[in-house]
């Protein structure tokens, strides 16, 4: 039996191994490679799924989404969407029911994405509703991530420059560990879910001793 608990301190983050990608990080700088990438993925069952755009720090200015990531367990794809737009198999590939796209906090990603193309989204899975569903009150990745893994996502490059020429390794990490870690969390949380072998503990119980699932 896995014990979880229902919710963590910031806290809680700070002594933890740090996580990394080991498998293959690609940048999708052309419609062709686009492409070629969305061929393989469209192959997959399940991908993780996340997007970023550049910060801005000045009030009455925004700017459109710039990466879209899309993982397998294996090999990140980082489409550089300021560059390429969003073309017809991206579009189709996001718009595929059969291929499940794996995010968190989804519906601020299609409103991104709508900035740069009409899309209608399919296939869809909100990981703060399946996790919800176990009794899992995280909504963050970082946070929901270490509860269950108890490894720390490094958020160093959330605001830095994604439109930049040529993303620096520490953004090629952090964005194609976003996409995996919520790929990652889909697969663990469904096994549990599936077995049942797990016991969500209520931190408000904890100091009576008793446990909730």
């Amino acid at each position: 039996m896995i014990e979880l608990p229902d919710k963590i301190d910031k806290s809680y983050l700070a002594d933890k191994p740090r996580v990394v990608f080991d498998g293959i990080i690609e940048e999708i700088d052309t419609e062709e490679k686009a492409c070629a990438a969305i061929g393989i993925l469209s192959k997959e069952s399940i991908v993780g799924f996340d997007t970023e755009t550049r910060p801005s720090f000045t009030k009455g200015v925004s700017h459109k989404i710039a990466l879209l990531q899309l993982s397998t367990d294996r090999h990140g794809y980082l489409f550089r969407l300021h560059k390429i737009g969003i073309p017809d198999c991206i579009a189709d590939f996001l718009s595929d029911p059969k291929v499940k796209k794996v995010g968190i906090s989804i519906k601020d990603d299609f409103h991104s994405l709508s900035g740069r193309r009409k899309l209608n989204p399919a296939g869809f899975v909100e990981l703060q509703e399946l996790c919800g569903e176990m009794g899992i009150e995280e909504k963050g990745l970082q946070k929901l991530y270490c509860l269950l893994f108890n490894e720390r996502i490094s958020k160093n490059q959330q605001l830095s420059n994604w439109e930049i020429d040529s993303l620096t390794e520490s953004q090629r990490q952090y964005a194609a560990i976003d996409a995996w870690a919520c790929l990652r969390i889909y697969k663990y949380v469904s096994e549990l879910k599936k077995t049942g072998q797990y016991r969500i503990i209520k931190r408000y119980a904890e100091e009576s001793g008793t446990e909730e699932r």
